[in-house]
Order: structure tokens, then sequence, then C-alpha cells
């Protein structure tokens, strides 16, 4: 009788997971508790799948919280990988100005459907609609949702690729964390978030509009240049992204959050001040404007200055050049594209293994590791669901 394996969710981590185990000739089972696979995948596709990114690797792992931990994985399945992977399911990329990979249709879906195919090819059993509610040992609790009826599968090794907590419409809820120690779990926060403020009513005529190409940084930490887009709720944007493990680490430390803007980095400090001295038959708006200013600055620089600055070209200057902007905090971790914390590390051998359970494996973003948006997401948990199904069949080889 083949050996038997259950994989907990199907999203990229379990499917690459189950794709890899099924070359082994395994039997190979996936439960899934929504109608249908990977539907945050689907989602983060509908703009356009940004699957990878094609800077050199070592720039690429340093992209990641967890970088020496991620690294044998993510150089093993890197971008190249990932694309000869897509090219054999019959899906062409391509590289974008910015390094990004795409398909070349852009979308989630057709990538889905290939590689869903294939994988039925191989044998991999789908059981959709199918809730796990418990797990000891190597044997889960299972919910028929069509069915309804409960029942219990043993198993030769799980793989939990079940998601952290962000989006949990589209299957990611984080029920398991009760199946394990919580001391084996870093407690989750929001990442790539947005950042809220408490406007004043001043700023309704600019919501929805961006900050165009403007830099920004916390406290001395690295600066990154792109937009943002002003929301009534604060900041929102993958610049924003970018700086959201140095404000995490500040409300780590519980110091006060705040990010700072240059608005204009294409001009010096004395440039912009000459630009700022008043007219004599000029509105300070006008002035502004002509200096670079659009509405949307023009409105933040209003909100967050003394009046009293504004007449005053070099001391307005240098506050438009590192302009202080105090954050309540990050939007519900809901609405999170991702999720930073989970299981950690030290709760995981090499193999991604956990030392609690012997036969139960762990991938994807329920692991403790944390990246921005740019196609290193979706990397990491490729590579860390084949990392689990190496690591399943190093352990059943050795049985």
């Amino acid at each position: 009788m083949n050996q038997r394996i259950a994989i907990i969710g199907a999203g990229p981590a379990g499917l690459m997971a189950a794709e890899l185990l099924s070359q082994y000739g395994y039997e190979v089972h996936v439960y899934e508790q929504k109608p249908s696979a990977a539907r945050k995948f689907l989602m983060a596709g509908k703009t356009g799948l940004n699957i990878s990114h094609a800077e050199p690797v070592e720039q690429f792992i340093q992209r990641y919280d967890q970088a020496d931990w991620l690294a044998p994985w993510v150089t093993q399945w890197d971008a190249a990988w990932i694309q000869h992977w897509m090219n054999d399911l019959g899906i062409d990329s391509y590289i974008g100005s910015s390094g990004r990979v795409f398909p070349i249709e852009m979308k989630a879906a057709p990538l889905l459907r290939a590689w869903l195919k294939r994988l039925a090819q191989h044998g991999v059993k789908f059981h959709y609609r199918h809730q796990v509610q418990g797990l000891q040992q190597q044997t889960l609790r299972l919910h028929d949702q069509l069915q309804v009826q409960t029942f219990d599968e043993r198993f030769d090794a799980i793989v939990m690729a079940c998601g952290a907590v962000s989006w949990s419409q589209l299957g990611s809820d984080g029920a398991w964390q009760q199946w394990l120690n919580g001391q084996e779990i870093e407690p989750f926060q929001a990442s790539n978030a947005g950042v809220e403020i408490p406007w004043s009513q001043f700023m309704q005529p600019v919501f929805g509009q961006p900050l165009k190409r403007v830099e920004a940084w916390v406290g001395h930490g690295a600066k990154s240049t792109g937009d943002i887009v002003i929301s009534y709720y604060g900041l929102e944007s993958g610049l924003i992204y970018k700086q959201g493990r140095a404000l995490r680490h500040l409300l780590k430390q519980r110091q006060p959050m705040a990010l700072y803007l240059d608005l204009l980095p294409d001009q010096t400090a004395q440039q912009l001040a000459a630009k700022l001295q008043p007219g004599k038959k000029q509105s300070l708006s006008n002035v502004w404007r002509k200096a670079g200013l659009d509405a949307a600055k023009a409105n933040l620089v209003r909100e967050l200055t003394d009046k009293a600055l504004w007449t005053q070209p070099e001391a307005l200057a240098a506050q438009i050049k590192a302009l202080k902007i105090p954050l309540t905090g990050f939007r519900p971790i809901e609405e999170a594209i991702s999720c930073a914390g989970g299981i950690k590390r030290e709760a995981l051998t090499e193999d991604l293994q956990l030392k609690a359970h012997p036969a139960v494996f762990c991938a994807g973003e329920m692991l403790d590791w944390d990246a921005p948006t740019g196609g290193y997401l979706l990397t990491a948990c490729f590579a860390t669901g084949r990392a689990a199904g190496e690591g399943v069949h190093h352990f059943l080889m050795a049985q």
C-alpha cells in the first residue's frame, strides 16, 4: 500500500508540496475548506500576477526578515526556476522593467487551471469543502461540509499549508493555531498594509489622490522612492509596505510610529527654498504649485506643518524635504496583504518538520517570515512548499 500524505490547504505552498510529493509516487490528498483551490492566489492575480522578481539573488534574499532561514530554499527555487516551471505548464512569462516577473497573460487563472490539471494527472486527490477541525499525531479530524459528517483519517505524514490570518474569507482563518502550543507561534501582525492617520476634515478633498514620486523612510532606515495614495484612513501603497518592517519594530519597542517623507526628492533644500520665495502678486498656493507641490502634496504640508512656517522659505523647504507623519497604527490585519509572525523557526527542524509532531511539516505564510510585495511572498510560498515536501520524503524514507 502506498504511503498516504495529507496536505491541509490548497494555496500555492500546499499545491507545490503536493506536486513534489506526487512525483515520488505517494498517495497525496489535499484538503481545502473552500469550494475551490488557491482563492487568495487568484485574488492576487486579478490585476496582474506578479509571481517573482528577477533581481540578483543576493539582493533578493535580503527582502526577507528571515533571510538566512529562507536563503537555501529561495536560492534553489528562485525566479528563474519559477519561470521554467511556468513554461512547463504552458505559461509564458516576461520580466518587466522593474524586474518583476509576470505571466504573459498577467492573470492567475490560466496558470492555476494548468497546474491543477497536471496535479490531477499525477494522481493528487482534492477534497474541497473539507474542513480540518483537529490534529492529533498523524490523524486529522475532518468535517465534510457537503455530507455534513465528521470523521477521522490517519496519514503517514501531514503538510500544514494553512496560510496566515489575513483575508480569512478566502480561507486563511488561522484556526490551525489551536492545534499547536502557543509558545511555538509568534503572534501575527499586519504586513503589507496601509497605515492610519487621524486626518482633519481639510484633507477630504484629496482622499484617493496620489503623492507622486516621494521618498519615504523610518528613523535612520533605508529610503525608498515611489507613489503613495492618500486614503480616508491614512496612507497606502507598495512604498508604505516597504517601510512596514521598520514601523513594526517601533511598535515592538513601544516607540511612537512615524513615517518621514521627502515630497520633492528631485530638488535640494536650497533649490526648493529659492522657489518658495513669495512673489509680489502671487498667492501662496500658486507659489507652492510652481515649486512642485500639487494639490495632494500642498494639502499634506498644510495638514502637518505650523502655519507660521508657510511664509518662511528655508524652514518650509526643510519641512517638505523631511515631513514627519505621526501614525496611529496599521489597518486591521484582516485587510493586510500578508502577515508577519507565525510558527517560529525554533519550533521546526531544518526540514520544516514540527519538533513536537514529527510527522507534521509546515509551509507558506503560516511560518514566521515576512517580505514586501513584488513577487517575494509567492516565491517563498513556492519554495517552502517544496522544502516541506522534500522534508516529508526524507522522513518517510527513513521509516
